[in-house]
């Protein structure tokens, strides 16, 4: 009878071993090779597991029995990491351009960039909307962290920024960014003063505000970073500490006229130790290589047989003409700063990245930047950073570990864990060998969604 009994126990036992349901996830990706961008390592043969808009599984393939999926990808022989992040675009031309803007949101999802940090525009309150879409699902597009409107002085370069003159304007402009809800503060140098423009880095820094953006020539970097300025778009600012000549040049009140003679005189021990100091104080810089090549060469590049320009709506290539009659009456007066500066923007890479410098790639695309695409120009932007010295392991850190590190949002983006946001681009070959890779994508992953890739 015990005997009998005791069979009975096992065949339940196995039997309920042998029938136990297997987890469910919305996405079950098979056989991936996890590219660790951090690490620079390759962890193959791994289960991911997808379900609404995050990781919840990541396990060795010989666990594939206790596990399925709505949508199962084999990813056998393919490579699976994080979505790239375009830390520098623009969403902006007014009124007019918001559909032509809205349209390109794909593009950039389609060359598997999930998350986008818009650097200022005159469309806020459409982007703050397609922002809110996208994160709920109703929209095709990146992530978006918008600084919303520009701070600059009482003659903006750009229409849609925030005139700021005092120190009651500086209050207004922080108030009415913390009430539309912007991730960071955008500064540019239209007539912003320095006052202005350190005034503003320390009232944000006492609201827990990020600031970036471009500095008054007037200005000096190492101090704005003392005050805590937490990143710098282009070179132009830190080159500009890089001189000896700085003070004299400064007081000179040349604005960019000065750059030239900057680049001259640039100096290799005073360049260490402001890369030093600026690594110390923990400010990104964003160095935009690909479209200062674009801008360089647009007189003697012919763009009109780009395959994407037809994917771009008409009134954002009108726009395009700004920047080539800037670059006609440039080559008239014989001005060869542009060229100038794509050169020691190159040399300097390798020199920031060395004292500690988080780089962050970004391409600055959008409307008036000519010829730089969206998507496309990120993977254009890897392309430099390498070709500057970067392996690529650095340079995919530029995009997909800094940028939601500028954020804070490390907890969230940069890794394939459990707990990150699904966001993941599959890859038919190994980026870490050749950036070229970075471009060869299978299949995007956005929250939880998987879209079509343009190849």
């Amino acid at each position: 009878m015990k005997s009998s009994i005791c069979s009975l126990v096992l065949i339940c036992i196995f039997s309920s071993c042998q029938f136990q349901e297997k987890q469910t996830f919305d996405i079950l990706i098979t056989h991936a090779a996890i590219v660790d961008v951090k690490s620079g390592k390759i962890i193959p043969e791994q289960l991911i597991g997808i379900s609404d808009d995050t990781i919840r599984l990541v396990a060795d393939i010989n666990q594939e029995a206790n596990y399925t999926g709505k949508t199962i990808i084999d990813a056998k022989g393919k490579y699976v990491l994080p979505g790239l992040w375009d830390n520098h675009v623009h969403f902006r031309g007014g009124d007019s351009l918001i559909s032509e803007n809205r349209d390109m949101l794909p593009l950039f999802l389609k060359y598997g960039v999930t998350a986008v940090r818009d650097a200022g525009g005159d469309i806020t309150p459409s982007v703050l909307q397609w922002q809110k879409e996208i994160a709920e699902g109703k929209l095709a597009g990146p992530s978006i962290f918008t600084s919303g409107p520009k701070l600059d002085g009482d003659q903006p370069a750009w229409p849609g920024s925030i005139m700021v003159t005092d120190s009651a304007d500086v209050k207004a402009a922080l108030d009415s960014l913390e009430v539309l809800g912007v991730d960071y503060v955008k500064m540019y140098d239209g007539n912003l003063t320095k006052e202005m423009f350190y005034s503003i880095i320390k009232a944000a820094e006492e609201r827990g505000l990020k600031t970036t953006g471009h500095m008054p020539l007037s200005a000096n970097i190492l101090e704005a970073a003392e005050l805590g300025l937490d990143g710098s778009e282009h070179l132009y600012y830190v080159l500009k500490a890089c001189s000896p000549k700085e003070d004299s040049l400064t007081q000179l009140n040349m604005g960019y006229g000065m750059m030239s003679e900057i680049l001259q005189t640039y100096d290799t021990d005073l360049a260490k130790q402001v890369f030093n100091q600026l690594a110390k104080e923990n400010v990104y810089i964003t160095p935009t290589l690909y479209i200062g090549k674009v801008l360089a060469n647009i007189l003697e590049t012919d763009h009109q047989n780009d395959s994407l320009l037809s994917l771009i709506g008409k009134g954002i290539q009108h726009t395009y003409q700004r920047r080539i009659e800037g670059a006609k009456r440039a080559k008239n007066s014989g001005s060869t700063m542009r060229q100038e500066m794509e050169k020691k923007s190159t040399e300097i890479i390798v020199p920031m990245v060395e004292a500690g410098i988080q780089l962050l790639a970004g391409s600055d695309c959008g409307p008036y930047n000519s010829y730089v695409y969206p998507g496309a120009a990120l993977h254009g932007e890897l392309r430099e950073l390498v070709a500057a010295g970067l392996s690529p392991q650095q340079a995919l850190q530029a995009s997909i570990l800094n940028g939601p590190a500028f954020f804070g949002l490390e907890d969230y983006y940069g890794t394939v864990d459990e707990g990150k946001v699904a966001d993941l681009i599959i890859l038919e070959m190994n980026p870490l060998e050749d950036i070229e890779f970075s471009d060869a994508i299978w299949m995007v992953i956005h929250k939880g969604k998987t879209y079509p890739t343009h190849k």
